[in-house]
């Protein structure tokens, strides 16, 4: 009888956590236990307990309004975006910022392997010169930054934006815009010095795209 006692006495204090009793799991209240598992249109995961046992969320507050209430349905329709989440569909009509996390923002919450999202090849810039190349690489395995070290407050998450600002130039990044948010000779080797780390040059370039005969056989 001690024997049982003292299982039942353990299995009590298991099961409290700061003197309340654990709550059990109602799926019929709370939803599926399981993570949703997303493969399009990149891997990520979702977990009802996270918004409804936990944060208090009732069913409807997201069936049918924002999700149909039918496995797999919202993949079939190809909307669900990165863009359509920024643009308050989605996940984004909470994750804006406000209500919960914007959807730019803590990526490795829902997309569990961060290192899918990574470009494996270098970014390479030919404005204003050409050509600068950056490697997500030694920033996000190396150093352990987060997607949203970068993106969006000094990246726009998209290919090419930084290009088209005006201002993406050397004297911003001595002023702590773009690279030069880090690259202060603190945080990390300021961005007026190692130049060649990130240009590579025209040679470099035509080295990096195949393109070795773009001064002519008459040179």
């Amino acid at each position: 009888m001690k024997t049982i006692a003292a299982i039942m006495l353990a299995g009590t204090f298991f099961l409290t956590i700061n003197g309340m009793a654990a709550k059990a799991y109602d799926e019929d209240t709370y939803g599926p236990e399981a993570p949703i598992l997303w493969e399009k249109p990149t891997k990520a995961t979702f977990s009802h307990k996270i918004h409804t046992m936990d944060s208090g969320l009732t069913c409807d507050a997201c069936h049918d309004d924002i999700f149909t209430m039918e496995s797999g349905a919202v993949l079939a329709t190809g909307k669900m975006t990165m863009a359509a989440m920024a643009a308050g569909k989605y996940c984004g009509v909470c994750h804006d910022g406000n209500t919960a996390f914007a959807s730019n923002t803590k990526c490795s919450s829902c997309h569990t392997d961060v290192k899918e999202l990574i470009p494996p090849d270098p970014i390479v810039w030919t404005k204003p010169v050409k050509s600068v190349v950056f490697y997500h690489k030694p920033h996000t395995e190396d150093f352990g930054l987060e997607c949203d070290s970068c993106h969006d407050s000094l990246f726009a998450m998209q290919k090419g934006a930084a290009e088209k600002a005006d201002n993406f130039t050397m004297k911003s990044l001595y002023e702590g815009k773009y690279c030069g948010k880090c690259h202060d000779g603190s945080t990390a080797f300021a961005s007026d010095t190692r130049c060649n780390t990130c240009h590579i040059g025209v040679k470099g370039y035509n080295r990096m795209t195949g393109n070795t005969d773009t001064h002519g056989k008459g040179h």
